[in-house]
């Protein structure tokens, strides 16, 4: 097993063309990757989508779990207004139109994001060929076929192989005692010492206002650099043979300009990022150029329900869902993970996941990432030169336009 979810690779290309797309590329995935599309999309049942390219309009309509492609309106239909360039990066996987809304990039004048993100679901399994997913598709099984406990808890020094299975089953861990209450303890008096060196502003650190009107500081990037105990913490093979649990080889650091996160959780955020709703880490783009790296949580403090605890849902690296929000009827469990000081939490950057906004204590917690290793540049391009044989060894054309566009 691996928990390496890539297949592409950064490389020079062509802009794609609008007809190339839609008339050529979107409907090759559509026929090649068919058996991906129907149960999903059935499922969804999305509400036609009009996509416009520079001012030029095309219908995707999905019935029976068919996707036809026309050129033109629909009436009713969600409609997106789009670049070119932008088109290319939703093809390529560079950009999702979650990280469009994010970024304040979004146009949209008709229908609701839950569109988008549901027609961003069937563009997925057309171009890429990963089911969409349906209830019950999702099985936790333990490695002698028993049902796997959800909940359960590791300590650091049990068989590496029970976690590795638990993480490619779940796509999460959590693991106890890691560090201890001391170490942890001069941990946040260093964020209280260190604090007053980030300003609001600096491009080094995150802030946010709550609802007693204070500006409070949230994160602090790259605290590895600032802080003597945080710098000892990563150096520590406690914390780096953490590395080793999927296998798949993957390393510290590769962020060299912000390595590790010392976040505080305030209570009563108003405005700004504190505590971020059910998102994939590749929420924004990227999945299939970065998945799965591994983000580690080191509990400062504990956490549970009243004080900013992470909650996971288990099995969503596994199948193609909503990057970000509450997807509507996915069954995927919600797991809560509360935490004693010390203790760490890992989940893969495809796992869904969200932090509880604290309501009775605040929380202090630090985050960092282990990525994988550069990916294969010559079994890369070996697999899209194979894709290609495919789509000319049985060429599709458009399908009709719709009735109803006009």
């Amino acid at each position: 097993m691996t928990v390496d979810l890539r297949t592409r690779i950064d490389c020079p290309h062509d802009l794609v063309g609008t007809e190339q797309f839609f008339v050529d590329e979107l409907p090759g995935g559509i026929e090649l990757h068919g058996e991906a599309l129907v149960d999903g999309t059935n499922w969804l049942d999305p509400r036609p989508l009009t996509i416009e390219v520079d001012g030029d309009p095309w219908t995707l309509v999905a019935t029976d779990g068919r996707v036809t492609i026309g050129r033109g309106r629909h009436a009713g239909a969600a409609h997106v207004r789009v670049t070119r360039e932008q088109l290319d990066d939703l093809a390529r996987d560079q950009q999702t139109f979650v990280g469009l809304w994010t970024s304040g990039r979004l146009d949209q004048p008709a229908g609701r994001l839950d569109d988008l993100l549901d027609w961003w679901l069937v563009l997925r399994a057309a171009l890429d060929g990963e089911p969409i997913h349906t209830p019950g598709a999702i099985t936790f099984d333990s490695p002698d076929g028993s049902p796997l406990e959800l909940h359960r808890a590791f300590r650091v020094d049990d068989d590496r192989a029970e976690m590795r299975h638990f993480l490619e089953e779940a796509g999460y861990l959590h693991l106890t005692q890691v560090f201890t209450e001391e170490e942890m303890a001069e941990i946040s008096a260093e964020m209280d010492a260190i604090a007053p060196s980030y300003s609001d502003g600096d491009q080094r650190s995150w802030w946010a206002g709550t609802s007693t009107g204070e500006r409070r500081l949230v994160r602090m990037q790259a605290f590895d650099e600032r802080s003597p105990a945080t710098a000892a913490l990563v150096a520590d093979a406690r914390f780096l043979e953490l590395a080793d649990i999927p296998h798949d080889g993957h390393t510290w650091g590769a962020r060299a300009d912000n390595r590790i996160e010392a976040l505080f959780k305030p209570i009563g955020v108003v405005e700004g990022i504190s505590d971020v709703p059910w998102h994939k880490d590749c929420s924004l783009g990227r999945h299939s150029y970065e998945c799965c790296s591994l983000t580690v949580g080191v509990s400062v403090t504990g956490a549970d329900a009243t004080s900013g605890q992470l909650r996971v849902r288990a099995g969503s690296h596994r199948t193609l869902v909503w990057p970000s929000f509450e997807q509507p009827n996915c069954d995927l469990p919600a797991v809560d993970l509360p935490t004693r000081t010390g203790d760490v939490t890992m989940h893969l950057s495809c796992t869904l996941h969200m932090a509880q906004p604290p309501v009775e204590r605040e929380r202090r917690v630090m985050y960092s990432s282990f990525s994988l290793a550069a990916p294969d540049a010559d079994a890369a391009a070996a697999g899209r030169a194979k894709l290609r044989e495919v789509r000319e060894a049985a060429p599709v054309t458009v399908n009709q336009p719709p009735s109803e566009v006009t």
